[in-house]
Order: structure tokens, then C-alpha cells, then sequence
């Protein structure tokens, strides 16, 4: 195979030929219309791998599109180096160092047309699956799985031992999606840590749990960390069997007085809003003041649930419960009456303010052995008619 093309046609003729390739033009068509004899195209063609694989075009402006590298194979026979030709594209020198490294080709040579085809190929869905279509590499990582290895550990053995191997090889999340698709055998007890289902990884997409809006708990008045004066509450739901079923939860963190919140029509974010506006209406509005919430989707309508009675919310830290931490102490007293694992539907409206009135009438050591009722008593001109 020749190391170029023997004329010294410019770049620019060289890219029009292969568009012609690519719109359904033969060789010796294209090699016609761009001014070359069709040896000379064929050339070309080989040197390019032989191949021309359809073009649909950059799913993402972080990929690299043909023009890109056409200006990286000329910046290297210029002699530029590989920051001056991030620069001169826009990519970040990492991308081109990467792009050189997976896509020259075996003789060492960066070609463009060779390495936009290889990326192309790469591109193609579906692929087929590694560990399915590979029965020695399946059966070493089912051996290892049931020698309690984890999926990490798998990886980096076969790394050691196939290093010169790349089908007997296998990152951990493709073993993981091995096992959870089946194709490792049955899926209880094969991880040590016992588990049988695994959410998909999203890095660098955002959650789709993210409340628009949200104002954090950081910025909630200091008098509410002071626990002097009432009307600041703590909010959450608690689940019931299957997550088919959830009782809302609010407990003011002065008195500790607490309201149950009945939700028959489901917990999405509608029936909590409803349920609240409808359910704290008796509540004077003095003690209407904030509302603190961990940052479950059940929220979302936030903004509404402002408007409409007057709390103003704000939202827990992820994975911090600690700041909500009257409520999480609550909810465990709570758990007496609705146990985990149980379907929360059976509870009606009466059941809810009965166990209410039971743990609002229960003495608590904090308040000095007086009882939540009689705390918020103390802060009330008329009375709290739940």
C-alpha cells in the first residue's frame, strides 16, 4: 500500500472526492468530476481503509466532524503541535491527544478519512453485546462472581491476565449490565452485596428530580434555627409497601406538634400540593411562617403551595436528613402506628388525626414534659381545631 497519494492535489480536492463517495458517486465518477485519473482515486480510497461509511452527521457539537480532523491530519504535517491544534478547532488538546491515540493507523500515520471512518464504525447502534457474544469471557466472570469478586475487581483481572486481549477484557459496567440483563445466570446472589437491581448511570445528565426554583435551607431565617417563636415546620412523606401508598408528615419545630397529612389519591406532586392547602386551612396564619422539605419530586409544585397558604419553603441539601431532623424524629415515632412495609392506603382521614391527637397529647422530655399540645397552646389566642 503506497504511503500517499502519488500527485500533490490539495486537501480541499482530496475532501470534495470522498463527499462524492459519500453522495453515491463511483470512483471513477468522482475521481472525473474533481480533476484526477481514477488510479489516482483509487489510491486514495485504499489508503483511506477501503470504506466509506455513511456520514449522518455529529450527534453532539463535542464530537469530532470530518472537517475537524482534516485540520488536525494538517496541523500534524505542518508540524503545529496538539494544543496549537485544539486551539485552531476549538477542542480542548486532551480531545485531540485522544483522537491521534484511537484513530491513526497501524503503520502510525494520522489519516483523516481513515480515522473519521473508524469513529463511524465505532458510532453504529446497536453493537453487539461483549460478554453475550463471548463464551470464554462469560464464563471467567461468572466463575469470578461466584467466587464473591466484585464486578471492579473482575475488570482489573482481566486487565492483568488479557492485557494483549481486548475480547477477553470487560469494564465494570459492562459486566454490571451483563449481570442485571440476565446473561450471567440468575441475579440473586450473584453480587456480594446482595443486590438485584441498579439504576443506570446519567454522569453529567442532569436529574430529572431537580425542583426548578428551589430556595435551600441556607438561606431560611435565623430566628427558625432558634426554635423562640412557632409557626416553622418540617415536612416529609412516609412510604408504604411497594411505594403504592404515603402519608405526609409536618412537625413544628418549637412545639413539636405534628399534622398528618392524608393522601387517597397518590402522592405525586398535584395530590401534595392539594392536600396540603386543603389540610393545613385551619392553621392560623401566624404560624403559617416556613416550611422545610427534602428535595423529593412530591414538591414540585412548591411554588403553588406558597401562593396558596402562605408558607414560604425551603428545601434540604441532597442526602441530608439531619436537616430536617425533628421531622426524621417524628417520622420514627410515627412508624409505631404505620410500620415499613405496610400499605398506608387502609389509614383514613380519622385514623390520621387520632394518631395525631395521641402523640400531640404524649409528654416530651425536650419541652420539659409538657406535651405538644400544651406547647402550642401557649402560643395560641384561639384553638387549633386538629
Amino acid at each position: 500500500m503506497p504511503k500517499y497519494a502519488p500527485n500533490k492535489m490539495s486537501t480541499a480536492v482530496k475532501k470534495w472526492y470522498f463527499e462524492l463517495l459519500r453522495e453515491g458517486y463511483k470512483g471513477a465518477a468522482a475521481a472525473r468530476v474533481v480533476g484526477v485519473s481514477t488510479s489516482c482515486g483509487s489510491l486514495w480510497f485504499i489508503d483511506a481503509g477501503s470504506m466509506i461509511v455513511p456520514d449522518p452527521g455529529p450527534i453532539s457539537p463535542r464530537f469530532l466532524t470530518q472537517d475537524d480532523r482534516i485540520a488536525i491530519a494538517d496541523g500534524l504535517q505542518a508540524k503545529q503541535s496538539a494544543k496549537a491544534i485544539a486551539a485552531s478547532i476549538g477542542k480542548s488538546f486532551q480531545t485531540v491527544y485522544r483522537e491521534i491515540q484511537r484513530n491513526s493507523k497501524p503503520d502510525g500515520r494520522y489519516h483523516p478519512w481513515w480515522a473519521h471512518n473508524q469513529a463511524l464504525l465505532r458510532r453504529q447502534r446497536p453493537k453487539p453485546e461483549k460478554i453475550r457474544a463471548s463464551k470464554p469471557l462469560r464464563t471467567t466472570v461468572r466463575e469470578k462472581l461466584a467466587d464473591k469478586w466484585s464486578p471492579q475487581q473482575i475488570s482489573r483481572f482481566l486487565a492483568r491476565t488479557h492485557s494483549d486481549e481486548p475480547a477477553m477484557r470487560a469494564c465494570p459496567e459492562t459486566i454490571y449490565r451483563a449481570l442485571f440483563a440476565g446473561q450471567l445466570g440468575r441475579k440473586p446472589g450473584k453480587l456480594r452485596t446482595g443486590r438485584i437491581r441498579r439504576k443506570k448511570q446519567r454522569r453529567g445528565v442532569p436529574s430529572p428530580n431537580k425542583i426548578k426554583s428551589m430556595t435551600l435551607i441556607h438561606q431560611r431565617p435565623d430566628e427558625v434555627n432558634d426554635r423562640k417563636i412557632p409557626g416553622h415546620w418540617e415536612g416529609d412523606l412516609i412510604i408504604g409497601r411497594g411505594q403504592g401508598s404515603a402519608i405526609g408528615t409536618l412537625v413544628e419545630r418549637t412545639t413539636r406538634y405534628v399534622r398528618l397529612i392524608h393522601l387517597p389519591d397518590g402522592w405525586k406532586a398535584p395530590q401534595v400540593r392539594n392536600a396540603i392547602v386543603t389540610q393545613t386551612a385551619d392553621v392560623p396564619l401566624q404560624l403559617r411562617q416556613t416550611l422545610t422539605w427534602d428535595q423529593g419530586r412530591e414538591l414540585t409544585l412548591h411554588q403553588d403551595i406558597e401562593a396558596l397558604t402562605g408558607f414560604r419553603v425551603y428545601f434540604c441539601d441532597p442526602h441530608s436528613p439531619w436537616q430536617r431532623g425533628t421531622n426524621e424524629n417524628t417520622n420514627g415515632l410515627l412508624r409505631q402506628y404505620f410500620p415499613k412495609g405496610t400499605d398506608l392506603s387502609v389509614h383514613t382521614a380519622r385514623d390520621l388525626r387520632e394518631v395525631a391527637r395521641q402523640l400531640n397529647r404524649r409528654p416530651r422530655l425536650v419541652l420539659g414534659d409538657k406535651t405538644p399540645a400544651e406547647a402550642m397552646k401557649e402560643w395560641l389566642t384561639g384553638p387549633l381545631t386538629r
